[in-house]
């Protein structure tokens, strides 16, 4: 079969088609109705997000929300992964700091809506926008008290939204905002150390653990996941240095998060500065065992492929990535474009037994969009992205094929939105927003190929 004719009905009836976004990047609404500041809400106003761009207004959904839970429902979308912003239902991080009820019901609208167009929605307790008053008053994930606040906060939200919601996933991503923000100051809160990275971790898989626990006690049969990034690597030569290097770029990038809450630990076997968590006490007796969880389903987020070689130079890691080759095709954001490194993360995810169902939770591609007006009215030509989203659903199909228990798709992203520091320039949506103009929603090809797809 061609990528050309590729249709969702190859997937099988039940498979979960959606699309993706994150409450900072497009709710805007930064103050309405009592939400409390998160620390991307501090870290913008310091300017620290390219031309000053913020998520004060964003794509504005807090106020557009039925506009664009029609977009999903003209799209042909069966579900919707969207994230809870923690500051919005819980000013200052806390359950005993007061609970913002106006800030449930805007969820509450959401799912309602989503609900009376049959589309299916996927909350995300945590996508990066921590409260502002933990991280000054202990340091946020720094510190073992946020396991407690967002166990708390986890509860809090399935007593709200249990009757609404069935599908969690309960921390996005947490390589990326722990590395970025506590490892090397690129993100907020900007702290630096491999120390700091490695608590922060620590904290962050024990906060989930305990979350995955308390949403359970609250309410019986929710389908409860996490979704982690994954990198795709390749031997730069087939040389044992370089075996041993891939082994540990992989341990860093892919099984950090992902070994120790299957319950195998931390992959100290391949990437021994990991022992340092026990080491520096950031670890306390009893802590793998909260973290272990056997959730429902793991995400799985995939955008690129790295090519690796050794690196003795640096020590805890030993390895170095190679540039991407020249001619070799690369998205706005830089990454290469390899289709086949998402069939190679999704076999080696399989393989765990531990991991009873995969979902690809984020896949995309940012590419400098252009709108125009035409006859039809104005439209936003993105043959790249296109191109992306048919060649990367066929590695899906692949993999499907092969055994892989795959059980749905989001496509990155909904709406074009913030991305984070890059801010607005980088555009990732399957629906053009115009930031000049009134935030006015377009669909692109790309997303009109993909209603076409799912209508297949």
């Amino acid at each position: 079969m061609s990528n050309e004719s590729l249709r969702a009905s190859d997937f099988g009836a039940d498979f979960v088609w959606g699309a993706a976004t994150a409450a900072y990047q497009i709710e805007g609404g930064h103050d309405a109705d009592g939400k409390g500041p998160s620390i991307w809400d501090e870290f913008s106003r310091r300017g620290k997000i390219k031309r000053g761009h913020t998520g004060d207004v964003a794509c504005d959904h807090y106020h557009r929300m039925p506009q664009d839970v029609a977009l999903m429902q003209d799209l042909g979308l069966g579900a919707y992964r969207f994230s809870i912003s923690w500051p919005r239902v819980l000013p200052d991080g806390t359950v005993q700091g007061g609970i913002n009820e106006a800030g449930f019901d805007f969820y509450k609208r959401l799912c309602d809506e989503l609900q009376r167009r049959n589309i299916t929605p996927f909350a995300t307790l945590f996508h990066w926008d921590l409260p502002l008053a933990l991280q000054q008053s202990y340091g946020g994930w720094l510190d073992r008290k946020i396991a407690d606040h967002f166990a708390e906060y986890a509860a809090l939200c399935v007593n709200r939204l249990g009757d609404y919601v069935k599908d969690w996933i309960i921390l996005n991503e947490p390589f990326v905002f722990l590395l970025l923000g506590y490892g090397v100051g690129y993100f907020p809160p900007s702290k630096i150390g491999l120390g700091k990275f490695l608590k922060a971790s620590h904290h962050a898989l024990l906060a989930q653990g305990r979350a995955a626990r308390a949403m359970d006690a609250e309410r019986s049969g929710l389908h409860l996941g996490t979704t982690n990034s994954t990198l795709a690597g390749y031997l730069d030569r087939d040389t044992p240095a370089n075996r041993r290097a891939l082994a540990r770029h992989d341990a860093f990038f892919n099984r950090l998060y992902v070994d120790p809450v299957v319950g195998r630990g931390y992959p100290v076997d391949a990437l021994p500065v990991l022992n340092r968590i026990e080491r520096k006490k950031f670890a306390e007796p009893g802590d793998l065992d909260e973290i272990a969880y056997d959730f429902a389903f793991h995400g799985i987020n995939h955008y690129s492929r790295k090519v690796v070689r050794s690196a003795r130079y640096l020590p805890w890691l030993g390895f170095r990535e190679r540039g991407t080759a020249k001619g070799a095709p690369r998205t706005a954001m830089g990454w290469e474009v390899f289709p086949e490194g998402l069939h190679q993360v999704l076999m080696k995810f399989s393989e765990y037994p531990e991991i009873p169902a995969l979902y690809v939770t984020e896949n995309g591609s940012a590419w400098h969009d252009t709108l125009s007006t035409d006859a039809d009215g104005r439209r936003v030509h993105d043959p790249e992205r296109r191109q992306y989203l048919q060649d990367y659903l066929a590695q899906c199909l692949r993999a499907k094929n092969a055994g892989v228990n795959l059980r749905g798709y989001f496509a990155w992203s909904l709406l074009d939105n913030l991305e984070w520091r890059e801010g607005y320039d980088r555009r990732f949506g399957i629906v053009h927003v115009d930031f000049e103009d009134r935030l006015q929603r377009t669909i692109k090809d790309s997303g009109l190929w993909y209603r076409e797809f799912l209508d297949r």
